[in-house]
């Protein structure tokens, strides 16, 4: 797929959700009798809907289409109005497996169900997002695409239904069951094409939350690496989004760390097509981050190597051209705190320079001692000796400065800490830890 960083481009066609789990369950679901006749007889269908249904029932490709071609809109109507009023599962499972036939390949169907919406304003959704909240193992997934091709279609997506959608999302992503994981995400891939709903996506409760969990913590295949920052690049469209992305969420770091480790080129690839949108639409908020994590290194890196897809290294000359140009405008503790911010620490510059301390201490003062804080914090539940080891350095360093906020530091468990990393197995880490208190305890001097 081709990616590309003009706003225009987000709007694209329509997206398929296709999923083996998800065909599988169809397929075997697809050749079980349902007693239609029985419900015409029950009088809980007409004798023409049954007509219609027999018309279409257990057929596909050009058959199905040379029946619903004619009296589309009569099928839409027919199908959402049985889900309406009949119950049985083995019924509802069948009905969504219609539907999904009537529109596969056939996305401009779509149209057919939107314009229900013309005698009844609740439609075509009402019965759909019924369907997902079925406790069934199969209803819930079969309307989510259903949902996903709709919304897809239209003009304006339903608000309501949208929202609904991306609650059951972010409760499939947290399933242990990775092929539902891979449909949720790729539902999310189709539906935030669409530029209105993009702002409902973020703040909908939890549900960054849940597909940053995925990249951070589910050790993901290179697909599904794909597929969610797929996702982000697309949010990242949105200028507010951009804004606070990495501030929320801290994604500058380890999308960097992907890149460097993949070997899939579309992985790369998306992955600095976000990172340039970070750059275009809200460069103040990010580019202290990515001199943090060393990203005009990279960006050098990769001007270097050859690619199937060119676009990729006009992307990263673009990306690095602007990074020369901005990081000259970053001062010192900018990049200080983006990379204190993102909890990982290294021996970058200024943790060891006397005239970067004398300098910049009282920031860390500011917003009631919010970045001291966050020293603290990583000294209690750092694991990388790295990481702990400037921590502690840091923690020495301010407080050789401002000696008043002893009792503050002691009141947050600081003192104790450093005492107990004094016998860290690390050399460094002891070291640290032993300069960091002499300051502590009233001392001077470093060992």
């Amino acid at each position: 797929m081709v990616i590309q960083n003009k706003d225009a481009v987000a709007e694209v066609p329509l997206a398929l959700v296709s999923n083996p789990y998800l065909d599988e369950l169809t397929a075997g679901l697809r050749a079980r009798p349902i007693p239609w006749e029985g419900y015409q007889r029950a009088l809980l269908i007409t004798q023409t809907e049954l007509g219609y249904i027999k018309a279409v029932d257990k057929k596909t490709g050009e058959d199905l289409s040379r029946v619903v071609d004619s009296e589309g809109p009569v099928y839409a109507d027919l199908f959402i109005s049985l889900l309406q009023k009949l119950v049985r599962l083995d019924t509802i499972q069948s009905i969504l497996i219609l539907i999904d036939d009537l529109l596969l390949d056939h996305e401009e169907r779509a149209t057919y169900f939107l314009d229900l919406a013309k005698k009844d304003p609740s439609l075509p959704y009402a019965p759909l997002l019924k369907c997902l909240r079925s406790e069934d193992d199969f209803v819930p997934l079969k309307a989510s695409k259903i949902l996903t091709t709709i919304l897809c279609a239209s003009p304006k997506p339903s608000t309501e239904a949208t929202e609904e959608l991306f609650r059951w999302t972010t409760a499939q992503l947290q399933s242990n069951n990775q092929a539902v994981v891979d449909l949720a995400v790729q539902v999310l891939e189709s539906v935030l094409r669409q530029r209105a709903v993009r702002p409902i996506y973020w703040s909908s409760p939890h549900a960054m939350d849940a597909l940053v969990k995925i990249l951070k913590t589910a050790a993901p295949t290179p697909q599904m690496q794909y597929q969610v920052i797929y996702c982000f690049w697309i949010l990242t469209f949105d200028t507010e989004i951009a804004q606070e992305l990495n501030r929320r969420y801290d994604v500058i770091p380890p999308l960097v760390e992907i890149a460097k480790s993949a070997i899939k080129e579309k992985v790369i690839r998306v992955i600095i097509s976000t990172l340039r949108n970070l750059v275009e639409k809200a460069p103040e908020a990010n580019l202290a981050a990515m001199a943090a994590v060393k990203l005009l290194t990279f960006t050098e890196n990769l001007s270097t190597r050859k690619w199937s897809d060119g676009e990729i290294l006009e992307d990263v000359n673009f990306l690095k051209a602007e990074l020369e140009e901005n990081f000259q405008t970053l001062t010192t503790f900018e990049v200080y705190q983006a990379e204190l911010l993102s909890g990982r620490l290294i021996w970058s510059p200024p943790h060891q320079s006397d005239l970067f301390w004398t300098k910049n201490w009282r920031e860390l003062k500011k917003e009631n001692y919010a970045l001291l804080r966050i020293l603290a914090r990583l000294l209690s539940t750092a694991g990388d000796p790295v990481v702990l080891s400037v921590a502690a350095n840091d923690i020495g360093q301010y407080v050789k400065r401002d000696p008043s906020s002893k009792k503050f530091l002691q009141e947050l468990g600081v003192k104790q800490r450093i005492m107990e990393l004094m016998s860290h197995p690390d050399q460094d880490v002891r070291y640290n830890s032993v300069n960091a208190s002499w300051s502590l305890i009233g001392g001077s001097g470093r060992v």
